[in-house]
């Protein structure tokens, strides 16, 4: 049986925040000061100038935090001895996204004055973290799931030659639209209209909108849902548990979230990408629905590419299989063994 382990029995665990002084947003927008809250481990390698040339970038989803990458269901499959992220052989960095967790984001206090970020100031401001305050100067491997996943994509194309392989997880290298952006845009006019959001300036948290919000089920697999919700009672149980969560989240921090996206578009700049790019959907995920071909069309433009789509099956989560290390760690494996040799290993011989 996996065996759980809390954060700080990792080797040199360690939380801190990194504050970037007077930072300036896409939009042209200015924070005096933006933080970003942090989660490190492993074992630092470093080249002849100081530099950490073994790093694993950790990128999480829409929500949550960097925490998620030490869920049982991920950390016991993939940084204990023998497993393919051993835990002393890499430096891990998992930070809280601008928005999430501990670093910046609307709720801290300017509310509705709060910088409309987007996905290329949280990956900017991502890199500043790992080279200007961790000193990394190489990352063996850069993983992400969901809204990571997209982040990794952009991490590939603005710093292609920091890293030696990509995994994204759970998600599509092409700009948000149909369903997908339907959806979130519809979440977001949901918070914007909400009579008690007043332009993002409210006392109390928005009463109505989580109702719509409660009811979005389209990440899960429909077969974990009904297993969920197998009849009238359990699914209206489900859904009140679902309103009862969103009414604890506050809405400027999810409308800016949902929003945030509106400038991923990886695609035109996919012959960029210099490292190996592996990406991992799962048949079942209606975020990114395998039939519409847009994947296949992708990544004939990434030179050294493979696409991975996980059948549906007793196991799978949908959207969601991406917190499943169990489903995609055998093709980790393969991919860590086909990778080049690491930057510090090369520099031993």
């Amino acid at each position: 049986m996996p065996q759980t382990h809390p954060a700080t029995s990792w080797p040199n665990y360690r939380e801190d925040d990194f504050v970037i002084k007077d930072y300036r947003f896409a939009s042209g927008e200015l924070l005096p000061e933006l933080r970003l809250h942090y989660r490190t481990m492993g074992m630092p390698r470093r080249d002849a100038a100081g530099k950490i040339v073994n790093g694993v970038l950790l990128l999480q989803g829409n929500t949550g935090t960097g925490a998620n990458w030490l869920r049982p269901s991920l950390a016991d499959e993939l940084y204990g001895p023998g497993q393919p992220l051993d835990v002393t052989q890499y430096f891990f960095i998992m930070q809280d996204a601008i928005g999430r967790g501990g670093s910046s984001k609307p709720s801290d206090g300017l509310r509705g004055k709060f910088p409309h970020y987007r996905y290329r100031d949280m990956v900017e401001s991502g890199y500043r973290l790992i080279t200007e305050h961790l000193g990394v100067g190489h990352l063996r491997l850069v993983i992400g799931s969901s809204m990571g996943g997209m982040h990794a994509w952009m991490w590939a194309e603005m710093y292609p030659d920091l890293m030696d392989g990509v995994i994204a997880l759970s998600c599509q290298p092409v700009e948000i639209s149909g369903r997908n952006w339907l959806g979130r845009r519809a979440a977001a006019e949901a918070i914007r209209n909400d009579p008690d959001w007043n332009g993002g300036f409210y006392d109390k948290q928005p009463r109505h909108y989580i109702y719509s919000a409660a009811g979005n089920f389209n990440t899960e697999s429909p077969t974990r849902i009904q297993e969920m919700a197998p009849n009238l009672a359990a699914a209206d149980a489900l859904y009140e548990r679902r309103v009862a969560d969103a009414a604890k989240r506050d809405a400027n921090d999810a409308l800016w979230a949902i929003e945030a996206i509106r400038d991923y578009n990886p695609e035109p700049d996919l012959d960029k990408i210099k490292a190996s790019i592996l990406l991992i959907n799962d048949a079942e995920d209606h975020a990114n629905p395998p039939e519409l071909g847009t994947v296949e069309r992708a990544m004939k433009r990434v030179k050294r590419g493979r696409y991975v789509l996980i059948p549906a099956g007793p196991d799978t989560h949908g959207h969601f299989s991406h917190f499943y290390a169990t489903l995609w760690k055998p093709y980790l494996i393969e991919f860590l063994a086909s990778l080049d040799l690491p930057r510090h290993a090369a520099a031993a011989e």
